[in-house]
């Protein structure tokens, strides 16, 4: 049963989606967060019926998804990392919410033997899967190495990919598409890289693994006693410049890896483009604006500042600040998490997550 609550002000069809972003003649070239209003377009609950809160990844549905039970295009979807009880690692929920306001269940996924904790590596492929990762906890500690689930649109799984080396902790993912063919980059919380799985994907054969590669290593990682685990996040990826940025949470830094699409082996952390402690309050989420320039979450676990908490900072591929906003207002610190950006008809759409109180925020910009 959908909940609805405010009503957005925008059309549901999907004509251009954040993950691989292509720029080309005719996109916006003006900043994007200073066009962001304090009241978001559209506010959203992202607490399903079993109460599962701390939502962490968000993902647009695209244009030419098949309609599922739940998921349609221009839809976005929601994870949740914690249960009913607030205890992290351990929620097993996906909610879509319709460009009306209105929340359902995509996906619940089953608690034993053990939880889900499903992170912040959300993404949708437009052939009608949905990937997201799992981190889990048991009794508070994290239960290495975590998996990658495959949804069908549906919401029901078809695979599940686990590997101690290349998929050790699915933190965040990004994924480019061409045909039939897709690369999804998944950040790995605990050992501190980026992995990029291969994929062939079609309707009739589903989704086949054809290689994994690590591409990219060495970014911090530790135990945190708020954030259960600080590693590296945010990837979004430049598919003209076939360049792959990793916000590294713990380094309070973003890093950009070359070749990320062609790269065979590993390019260690990267080239340094933009560390800026003013500015940067531990970035997680990350996307490519259609201007060229990069937006980051921040969850102030790293360089906290209460002055400046819960933000989301724009700021250029050459390492210049542009502007800063809270994804609240509340004032409080850790609210900002997974982030998502689309074009749909002719406005750009930003959608973050408010995990203090468990709301999807939207803003729309023409």
């Amino acid at each position: 049963m959908r909940s609805r609550v405010r009503i957005v002000l925008w059309s549901a069809v999907l004509v251009l989606s954040s993950a691989g972003l292509s720029l080309g003649d005719g996109e916006a070239k003006e900043p994007i967060v200073p066009e962001l209003t304090p009241v978001p377009t559209m506010t959203a609950t992202t607490v399903p019926a079993d109460g599962d809160v701390n939502p962490y990844g968000v993902a647009f549905v695209p244009h030419g998804f098949p309609d599922g039970d739940v998921a349609h295009p221009g839809d976005i979807l929601v994870s949740n990392f914690n249960n009913s009880g607030n205890a992290q690692g351990t929620g097993t929920t996906i909610v879509a919410v319709s460009p009306k306001g209105e929340t359902s269940l995509f996906f619940q996924g089953s608690m034993a033997p053990g939880a889900l904790g499903l992170t912040t590596a959300l993404g949708v492929l437009r052939q009608g899967f949905v990937l997201v990762g799992s981190v889990p906890t048991l009794s508070g500690a994290v239960q290495p190495p975590g998996e990658l689930l495959i949804l069908d649109r549906n919401g029901k799984e078809v695979l599940s990919l686990v590997d101690a080396t290349l998929l050790d902790g699915p933190w965040d993912l990004t994924i480019s598409e061409e045909g039939e063919r897709a690369a999804v980059f998944v950040s790995n919380v605990l050992s501190g890289t980026v992995t990029r799985l291969d994929l062939r994907v079609s309707k009739n054969d589903g989704v086949v693994v054809e290689s994994l590669t690590q591409i990219a290593s060495g970014y911090f990682t530790r135990p945190d006693p708020a954030a259960l685990v600080v590693g590296p996040t945010g990837l979004a990826y430049d598919r003209d410049k076939d360049i792959l940025y990793v916000a590294s949470t713990g380094d309070n830094a973003i890093f950009a890896i070359s070749k990320a699409r062609r790269r065979q082996g590993d390019a260690g952390m990267g080239r340094l483009i933009y560390k800026d402690d003013a500015h940067l309050r531990g970035p997680l989420g990350l996307v490519l604006a259609p201007n060229g320039d990069l937006i980051s979450t921040n969850g102030d676990a790293v360089n906290p500042d209460p002055a400046q908490p819960s933000e989301i900072v724009e700021f250029t591929t050459s390492g210049h600040f542009v502007a800063e906003m809270p994804v609240d207002t509340s004032g409080q610190q850790g609210g900002a998490f997974g982030i998502a950006l689309a074009r749909v008809r002719g406005e750009i759409v930003l959608a973050a997550v408010d995990d203090i109180f468990n709301t999807l925020e939207v803003w729309a910009v023409k």
